[in-house]
């Protein structure tokens, strides 16, 4: 048995594992690389480490574009095998891998215009919407703690992560025919805190003699612990003092449907007062649709809410809008109103135009809910820049700047640390992937204090188990 680290080592983007067990090639997560955007493509595009058309199978652990995203890319070069997922990470697929699909092609129809007036050949996106539906047609789906043999000698299970709607971590039982033993491989995928508002805790697997481990938050703490809601609340009843927009950059997945949860029991419960919600993200209304499809991810809370009739994520005076001309329509609300839209950073989607619409006004409030990355226009508004550049115009930021940092999908170092402590077993040596170097370090240093071996994975590495 082998594994080779083909993405997402030494970085937290482009999940690709690739393991080889009794003849057989499975490939955990096809995830997209993200960062400059020539080394970006051409990374997404080659595939450098193994030939598409070798692979058996995929084991997707979550829907999330840095793992699923360049699924649809494989499978067109070549990849003819199964993709296993949960059922919800395939619905949440079918949404997620069309838009990047969009957003791909809208890149590519930009950068054209450059190569054109520089006299070079026109680009291709990775892959276009129907290579998209072609490559879903591949997924075959499990539900949670269900086994099933996958390969000869190789039962999967998926068992929940907590992270978002359908996260999974992926447990292999195997029967290694090439030393005769017996083996228990765990792979985290992304781990999320518990406590979640929405969300089932991480449940803690018995038994492990191997770990993959993501250590994306290795080396740091959040602010604030998971379910923090009263400074939620403090912030909201704030700005509505204010009596001007509330605007909400959100990831569409997971952290629109959480806020959707919180604000409709802070109404129902009159924490704060009631006003006017609008979800302004195409994808976050089609995945808050998919989450009242998926109950078996939801802690015990909100799944007895689905049986006494009520919607968790919808209330009376939220509105879900899909079209663009509902969105600019948005721009002639007065009073106040609370706007989630994406993207979480801030880098594209209909949050910008709302920024460019509301950031000079005192009266309006910005509230960031998630983590920014750096040379992100919303890190740069987090950071209390007084001017940015939105869609090619300056402005001034005048917006009141808030931060709430309990919705956190990501477990972070301490959460990390209790995670791998939870895991019984043997552990014999355990790999950390999905972090920057230093954070992935950092975790190292904490897990060797249990006495077992950790390596930090990197890229291209094979290692025998």
């Amino acid at each position: 048995m082998k594994i080779k680290f083909c993405g997402a080592a030494g970085t937290t983007t482009g999940s690709q594992h690739l393991l080889e067990i009794n003849g057989k090639r499975i490939l955990l997560d096809c995830g997209l690389y993200q960062g400059h955007r020539k080394d970006a493509y051409e990374i997404n595009c080659r595939f450098p480490h193994f030939d598409p058309k070798s692979i058996d199978m995929v084991v997707l652990s979550h829907a999330h574009i840095d793992h699923s995203g360049n699924l649809p890319n494989l499978s067109r070069s070549g990849f003819k095998g199964s993709v296993f997922s949960t059922h919800a990470t395939r619905d949440l697929c079918q949404i997620m891998l069309r838009d990047c699909a969009n957003i791909q092609e809208s890149d590519i129809n930009w950068l054209n215009k450059h190569r054109k007036r520089e006299g070079l050949p026109e680009a291709t996106p990775l892959y276009t919407e129907q290579d998209a539906e072609k490559c879903l047609r591949q997924f075959v789906t499990l539900g949670y703690d269900r086994p099933l043999q996958i390969a000869p000698g190789v039962d999967l299970t998926f068992v929940d992560a907590g992270h978002i709607l359908g996260s999974a971590q992926v447990l292999l039982d195997i029967e290694d025919q090439a030393d005769g033993i017996k083996k228990r491989f765990l792979f985290s995928g992304d781990v999320g805190r518990g406590g979640n508002e929405v969300l089932r805790d991480p449940v803690a697997i018995n038994d492990v003699d191997f770990v993959l481990m993501e250590s994306t938050y290795g080396g740091r703490e959040h602010e604030a612990p998971p379910g923090f809601d009263e400074h939620f609340s403090q912030v909201i009843s704030r700005a509505i003092k204010h009596r001007g927009k509330i605007l909400i950059p959100s990831f569409a997945v997971e952290r629109t449907q959480q806020l959707l949860f919180v604000l409709n029991e802070m109404f129902t419960s009159g924490q704060i007062p009631t006003i006017p919600v609008y979800v302004d993200s195409p994808l976050a209304v089609s995945a808050t649709e998919i989450y009242r499809l998926h109950p078996d991810s939801f802690n015990e809370e909100v799944y007895s809410t689905l049986f006494e009739k009520q919607n968790p994520f919808g209330f009376e005076d939220l509105t879900l809008v899909r079209s663009v001309k509902g969105s600019k329509a948005l721009n002639d609300i007065e009073g106040t109103a609370i706007i989630i839209s994406a993207s979480g950073m801030c880098e594209a989607g209909r949050i910008l135009h709302h920024l460019r619409n509301n950031i000079e006004d005192p009266n309006t409030t910005i509230l960031f809910v998630g983590y920014c990355a750096e040379g992100t226009l919303g890190r740069r508004i987090r950071d209390g820049v007084k001017q940015v550049n939105i869609l090619g115009d300056s402005f001034q930021v005048n917006a009141r700047i808030e931060i709430v940092d309990s919705f956190s999908g990501h477990a972070d170092h301490s959460e990390l640390v209790d995670y791998y402590n939870r895991i019984g077993g043997a552990k014999s040596h355990t790999w950390l992937v999905h972090g920057e170097p230093a954070g992935a370090q950092a975790l190292r240093d904490a897990l060797l204090k249990n006495g077992k071996e950790v390596t930090v994975a990197r890229l291209g590495d094979e290692v025998a188990i």
